[in-house]
């Protein structure tokens, strides 16, 4: 089976250490972002073989970027839903239009991604998805309640859709970051956070990046969520 692979969100943060890793070990890589530039720019810097603009909450734009893709390399064997958004606040003080922005991108678009990449996985009787939570949905954070719902609903859809595929030789995961030198925790007291991790600091993008590989590629691993923590969360 080629290794040809999606990486939705791919042009920062987690997502686009997830796309140099993939590049590192040989995959051909479609790096998709809503801002093409950024996705271009990422690609150039990356040695990616695609970049490609997309909206994930459209399931048209979806699709035809997922026909971009095997006009280019063929086939989707794999697929990493790494875009998502926040819009910390507390739920009284929360516009409709950022809980439905957040569910939208951070829930309905995966599995918009899912639902298009599956029909190519399905006739190959093989791949692997990988969706990025965040150990905040198991949690739960004071302000951060509609990104935590959106996150779990992740968990629940990948674990279920799991179950549906397996028979398929397809697998799905979940990837549950901690706090990760992100842009989404850049403003965040690092010192003061660290006290409540164990190995007292706070993650880098590239060991998230290693997890996203390891179930990728585990053949016997799936519907399974990995948190990535430094022991923040032993167990979600």
């Amino acid at each position: 089976m080629s290794k040809v692979c999606a990486v939705f969100g791919g042009s920062r943060g987690i997502g686009k250490a997830i796309a140099k890793l993939l590049v590192q070990k040989d995959y051909k890589v479609a790096i998709i972002s809503r801002n093409l530039e950024a996705a271009s720019a990422t690609a150039g810097e990356l040695k990616a073989h695609l970049a490609l603009g997309c909206d994930i909450t459209k399931e048209q734009e979806v699709q035809h970027t997922f026909q971009e893709i095997v006009r280019s390399f063929g086939h989707v064997n794999y697929l990493v839903n790494a875009a998502g958004i926040n819009r910390d606040g507390l739920l009284m003080r929360t516009k409709s239009e950022d809980i439905l922005s957040q569910l939208s991108v951070n829930l309905i678009g995966p599995i918009h991604t899912c639902k298009i990449a599956l029909r190519s996985m399905v006739q190959q009787q093989g791949g692997a998805i990988v969706n990025i939570g965040s150990v905040v949905g198991h949690k739960g954070n004071a302000g951060q309640s509609i990104y935590s719902a959106s996150k779990e609903g992740l968990v629940g859809f990948s674990k279920s859709l799991a179950k549906e595929v397996a028979r398929k030789n397809i697998r799905v995961n979940v990837v549950a970051p901690g706090f990760i030198h992100t842009d989404m925790t850049s403003s965040l007291d690092k010192d003061l956070v660290s006290q409540s991790i164990p190995l007292s600091r706070f993650g880098e993008a590239e060991e998230v990046a290693h997890a996203v590989a390891f179930l990728l590629e585990s053949p016997y691993v799936t519907g399974h969520v990995l948190v990535v923590d430094g022991g923040l969360q032993l167990q979600i």
